[in-house]
């Protein structure tokens, strides 16, 4: 699976989902591009964006996403916090579809 990290999750993350081709925001160059523009571009070539934003949800027309977005929620935007989410993201990897929003905590 294609996955994309979001500008505010730590691009260390990349480690922990070995099976999948993952790319940051900023190795595609798409720093500059806010959530909508993103998600758009995104759309292209990823399956799935993974952000820690919580607030996209709000921010977002869920039903016009242009891909599926997973959410992670925890206490901090820290690797070592977020990396324990790992198997919860796998599982929620294999149910993915399109234009959804998954919450992971």
């Amino acid at each position: 699976m294609k996955i994309l990290l979001d500008h505010c999750a730590p691009k260390r993350l990349k480690r922990v989902f070995p099976g999948h081709e993952v790319k940051t925001v900023r190795e595609m160059g798409w720093n500059d591009l806010s959530n909508g523009k993103l998600l758009a571009e995104a759309a292209n070539g990823f399956d799935v964006m993974l952000t820690v934003d919580q607030n996209i949800k709000h921010q977002q027309n869920l039903s016009k996403l242009p891909l599926a977005v997973i959410v992670l929620i925890a206490e901090d935007n820290r690797f070592d916090t977020l990396a324990q989410l790992a198997d919860k993201v796998e599982a929620a990897l294999l149910n993915l579809t399109p234009r959804s929003l998954i919450e992971v905590s």
